[in-house]
Formats: structure tokens, sequence, C-alpha cells
């Protein structure tokens, strides 16, 4: 399976209104940072994750994440690839 592509360097930082919403972990997704499928085969699986009310997150473009969907700073560390 290997690393995910570093999608960015700065999270996403996205007003989401309630609902449910899949994060793309393998940084290939054309919808960044949301899933649009092109995990399939790559071994991946998107993070599903519930809003319960308007807010505005952060979200994680490095894929690396301990904390993923949400970003925790690890974007300062990752090496360029």
């Amino acid at each position: 399976m290997g690393m995910p592509k570093v999608a960015g360097r700065r999270p996403a930082v996205t007003e989401l209104d309630a609902g449910s919403y899949a994060w793309c972990a393998c940084g290939m997704s054309g919808n960044q940072p949301f899933c649009d499928g092109s995990h399939r085969g790559s071994g991946f699986q998107p993070i599903r994750f519930n809003i319960d009310a308007t807010q505005t997150k952060a979200l994680c473009m490095c894929k690396r994440s301990e904390s993923a969907p949400y970003c925790d700073g690890t974007h300062a560390t990752v090496d360029d690839e």
C-alpha cells in the first residue's frame, strides 16, 4: 500500500454543513480533501466522519495526520516527495 500522496502542505480550512463526509486518505482525489473514489485498488479507504452542525474545520491535506481527517500540524514535518 505504501504512503499516501501528499495533496497539500497546508490544511484545507473548510466550512462544513451538518452531514456525512468522506475524507480522502490516499491523496489521489481530484476533489481534495474529499474522496472521489480514486483510491480504488490502492489499498486505501476514505475516512468517514459526521458533522452535527455547521462548523469550520481544518482538514488534513498532507495525509499524515495522527488525528485524521483533522490537521494536527504534521504537514510542517513532511519531507518533499
